[in-house]
Order: C-alpha cells, then structure tokens, then sequence
C-alpha cells in the first residue's frame, strides 16, 4: 500500500471562518473526493490545498510532507511552485512600470548594456514577459545554465520568428524580463522580491531564499522515480521558477489578484497589468505571467491551455489590440512545476473564488487542472 494512501484517512480541514449558507461538510467532502483518489492514482506524498470563497479562506491538508520524517502537511509547510514563480516576477516587472522605472515598450537592451547590438535591440520587455521574443527555447542550453555565463548566449541568438508573431514558453525569456525589471529598480531580483513584493502583498511565508530557520517547513520533493528531489541553481532560476511558499500564503496572493483595492495604488496597477491580455492563442489570453479564458471556460479548454503541446511548442499569435483586461467571468491561472513537485493556481474574478494545489511530486499537469475545475465547479453551484 502507498505511504499516501495509508495515510489519507488524516486529511483535516482548518477553515478562517464560514461562509454565509455554504455548509462546511460538502466543500470538504468535495475537496476530498477530488483529491483523495488523485493522490493514490498518482503516489502523491502530501498535498496541501487552499481554497478562497467569498472571503473566506479553507485549508485542506493531506499525507506527508516527508516520507522520512512522516511530518504532515500543514498549511505553512512550504512547497517549491515552479513556474507560478513567474506571475511574481510578471507583478514585480509591473509594479516597476508602475513605478516609473520601466515601461514594457521598452527595449530589452534599456537595462542591459551587454545586449546592445545583439538581436536584443529589437526585443521588448514585453516579448521577454509573454514569450514573444522570437523563439528563446523551454530552458537554457546546458553551457549556458549559469548566472556568470547567459549573457554569452543571450548575445549570440538568433530569432527563429519575427518578434511578436509567435509564442515560445520560455524559462529564459521571462526570466530576463525579470532580470531586467530588477535592474531598472537598482536591486538585486531576490532582494526585491522577498523584502518589497512579498510583504506588500501581505505573504509572510513565502521566500526565494529560504531561511535556516525556515528549512524543517520546507517539504520533500519526490521525482517521478520516487527518488528525493529538490531544485537546483540555474541560471534566472529565481526569476523562472524560485519561489517557495505556502498553501496559505499562495491563497492570499490569489486573494490579492481577486481583491487588488486592499494594496496600495502601485501595485493595484501592477496587478491591472498583470491580468491584461496582449494576446491570443488557441482561446487562451496571453496575460504578464497569468493566462485566462473568457468564461464560461470547458475543461477541454482549459486542458489544451495548459497541454504539453502549449509548453513545448511554437504558436502563432494573434495580438490584442489595445490590450484588454481579462473580463469578470475569466478563468485566470498558472501550472508551475520542478523535478519533485507540481502546483496549480487558479482564480475567478467576479466569482471571488479560487484555488492552489501544491504537492510533493511532479504529476500531470492535465490532472492538476481537472482537480480544480471539478472542486471550483462544485462550488460555484453553491
């Protein structure tokens, strides 16, 4: 018998209060249904899941944090989220245009003096923050993968497309908006992230670099072997896919894309922004770091969204002119992923709902996302 499945009969609930005629018994019920059976299916170790329902927030925690210790998931375990990194670094990146600092329209090689006369020149910080630039690839090329040895690269690419025309997900290129929008601040990214970002967001467990005092929180990644994984350093690995956090924490951030008018008006803009599409592929909206569907959104929607073929593969663009925010309705969302854990952000603007999936193992992004719509559709026939 799986370590998850033993241990599946002590999921608990914590909830921040009630909900005005929605019954505590059936949203965990539904929670449960959902991902008991998905932890099995997939041998999952632990699990945390965090739910926001009209302003009120609900923890549902399952199996082991490690499978060693045998240390439960909590609501403060923390998980690495892989690429949901990038929407931290797409509100970081709008919050200095909010600033003044940069503009999206501006050319990549603004904040980057060693990218001047490369291909660079004709790249904006847009294209680097919606996958646009012309082709940079999923990752790094192996001898590129270091902080001391990108620009190298970066300085001899060669577009595949013309800038703008085609999508590309690509760790290297919003990686770089990062990079550069850190610039424009005059502070290191993980500096910024952690000590202004973070906090005036109101997450208080969420972190690039995490702590000493921090690391007894921090779960075991498990490969797709079962073998003990966490991430390693790369290069703009902050910026790609760095941030490790919390059920908890994760939920309050949806919150704050639900609710901006609770933070001050900088990052009420940066958070306009980051849910503005600039484009469209294949029905789905193009935002800074989230993606969305017009609702009502399928499922099969959804799971074409986030498909491997999306990943990994060139789309052409169809761009959004002017740009426009995503409507009430929308379904918002991002899959984030490292060797040993998988998670899921998604959110309902309008509906005030949303949901975060964090777990200890890589597992399929389709699974991901039909655990969500199943839970989040429940609910909203409440």
């Amino acid at each position: 018998m799986h370590l998850a499945k033993s241990i599946l009969a002590g999921a608990f609930i914590l909830a921040c209060g009630t909900t005005p005629g929605f019954a505590q018994a059936p949203i965990q019920d539904t929670v449960n249904a959902v991902i008991q059976p998905l932890m099995e299916q997939q041998d999952i170790a632990g699990m945390a899941v965090a739910i926001t329902y009209n302003g009120q927030r609900h923890y549902f925690n399952y199996g082991v944090a490690s499978r060693d210790t045998k240390k439960p998931v909590t609501d403060q375990t923390l998980f690495e989220i892989g690429s949901i990194s990038k929407t931290f670094t797409a509100t970081l990146g709008a919050y200095a245009q909010a600033l003044g600092k940069l503009s999206l329209a501006d050319p990549a090689s603004r904040f980057a003096p060693e990218l001047r006369g490369s291909a660079f020149e004709g790249v904006s910080l847009l294209n680097l923050a919606t996958y646009s630039a012309g082709g940079l690839p999923l990752q790094f090329p192996g001898d590129a993968d270091h902080a001391d040895r990108m620009f190298g690269y970066y300085k001899t690419w060669k577009p595949l497309y013309p800038t703008g025309t085609q999508r590309l997900y690509s760790n290297p290129s919003i990686g770089l908006f990062g990079y550069l929008a850190a610039r424009s601040l005059e502070r290191p990214f993980d500096d910024l992230m952690e000590q202004t970002l973070m906090p005036g967001l109101g997450l208080k467990h969420s972190y690039v670099r995490v702590p000493k005092e921090q690391l007894s929180q921090y779960a075991q990644g498990y490969a797709k072997d079962g073998k003990p994984v966490r991430v390693g350093p790369g290069a703009l690995d902050s910026e790609a896919y760095g941030v490790k956090t919390s059920s908890s924490d994760l939920i309050r951030f949806i919150e704050a894309n639900l609710q901006p008018q609770r933070l001050d008006a900088d990052l009420r803009q940066a958070i306009a922004t980051t849910q503005t599409g600039f484009y469209t592929v294949d029905g789905m909206n193009q935002g800074l770091g989230w993606e969305f569907y017009p609702g009502p959104v399928s499922l099969e929607a959804l799971l074409a969204g986030n498909s491997a073929k999306m990943a990994f593969e060139p789309h052409p663009v169809e761009p959004v002119t002017p740009p426009r925010p995503a409507p009430d309705g929308a379904w918002i969302n991002k899959t984030g992923s490292t060797g040993g854990f998988g998670a899921y952000a998604a959110f309902v603007p309008g509906k005030n709902i949303g949901i975060v999936l964090l777990a200890n193992k890589n597992y399929p992004n389709e699974e991901r996302v039909k655990a969500a719509y199943r839970i989040l559709s429940a609910l909203d026939q409440n």
